[in-house]
């Protein structure tokens, strides 16, 4: 007997038709039987019943089973001397850094990866190119709407204009979206260090526009706060684990950071008060003798002083000074720096 088949072309044969299925549900009795538990589990629903030793690595000399540091654990330390310069006007920041590798794994390294976070308000990074609105642009917020045009008017993003070696020779460089691969001249062998240059500069996004973690925000009398986070050109991770971290930045997350000493020198007008990471190193260039005062008081004080009053943040609020001022922080095995800068502010401590 002959069935015909849907192009009423091609007779097949009723036993070619059984030989055939029977061999693919033979195949799929093998190929369940030859994977392994931890593949069929990955594979399908998540199982409650997982047993951990098919969730965590193989333990190792750098990790214990249970994913704590082993005995031969180490960690990259990267430290940062960075000077930057804030544009009230213009809203950019402009800044150099000279930053030390420290190379305490047991590979050799012939590139590094540094984060580019301000690339993320690219117009064409993926950030930006893998959001989402609404397909009817007339139920559009007018808040989803400026976040837009900013991105696309403003041109936001890190420029880098310099990445050199400590002797003033370039380095090859190459951006990948919001990272940046640098080619070291050579090799970079277990414990060994390495010190390089980064200068850039970028425009300061809107934060409450476009969502940053890092902007300003701007008032009705025209003076404005600038906070300062992912603001610089960071060393991207390197593990026992995973090698470089490098998943492009999509705007939610967090990065994991290596930790190191941060030497920083923020130049803001001179009207500005400054708070950053770390411990202010000149106070006698940038405070008052009467405000020194009180922050000498206020270490051993009970309660918390006033080290900048109400009064006098209100007196900065009423004109714009034209010099500059340059605050000087250092901070000691810390895995991130932050800073913010406005003449609205009070401090106490």
């Amino acid at each position: 007997m002959l069935r015909i088949s849907r192009t009423g072309r091609h007779p097949v044969p009723c036993f070619v038709l059984t030989m055939i299925l029977g061999a693919l549900m033979l195949a799929g009795q093998i190929a369940a039987t030859s994977a392994s538990p931890g593949e069929s589990r990955k594979k399908g629903p998540r199982d409650v019943f997982a047993q951990l030793d098919e969730l965590f690595p193989t333990a190792n000399v750098y990790r214990t089973a249970s994913g704590a540091p082993g005995p031969a654990y180490w960690q990259q330390k990267v430290d940062y001397v960075i000077s930057v310069r804030l544009d009230e006007k213009a809203k950019t920041i402009t800044g150099e850094e000279t930053i030390t590798y420290h190379n305490n794994s047991p590979d050799t390294l012939r590139y590094l990866w540094v984060q580019l976070d301000q690339n993320r308000f690219r117009k064409d990074s993926k950030a930006v190119l893998s959001s989402t609105v609404s397909p009817d642009e007339r139920k559009m917020r007018f808040e989803a709407l400026d976040a837009i045009l900013q991105i696309q008017e403003k041109g936001y993003g890190d420029v880098i204009t310099a990445v050199t070696d400590a002797t003033g020779q370039p380095l090859a460089h190459h951006v990948v979206d919001s990272f940046m691969r640098i080619d070291l001249p050579k090799p970079l062998p277990a414990k060994g260090t390495f010190t390089f240059r980064i200068a850039w500069h970028y425009v300061i996004p809107e934060g409450r526009v476009v969502g940053a973690r890092g902007g300003y925000e701007e008032f009705k009398d025209g003076n404005a706060i600038f906070f300062l986070a992912q603001w610089y050109p960071r060393l991207a991770a390197y593990t026992d684990y995973g090698g470089w971290r490098v998943m492009p930045f999509l705007g939610s997350g967090e990065f994991t950071v290596e930790f190191g000493d941060f030497d920083v020198r923020i130049t803001v007008p001179a009207d500005h008060v400054v708070a950053a990471t770390g411990t202010l190193q000149n106070p006698e260039e940038v405070l008052t003798a009467r405000q020194r005062n009180r922050l000498k008081k206020a270490a051993k004080a009970k309660k918390p002083l006033f080290i900048i009053t109400p009064e006098e943040a209100k007196k900065n609020e009423q004109s714009a000074a034209t010099d500059t001022k340059t605050w000087h922080f250092k901070a000691e095995n810390v895995r991130d720096f932050a800073w913010a800068s406005s003449r609205k502010f009070i401090w106490d401590a």
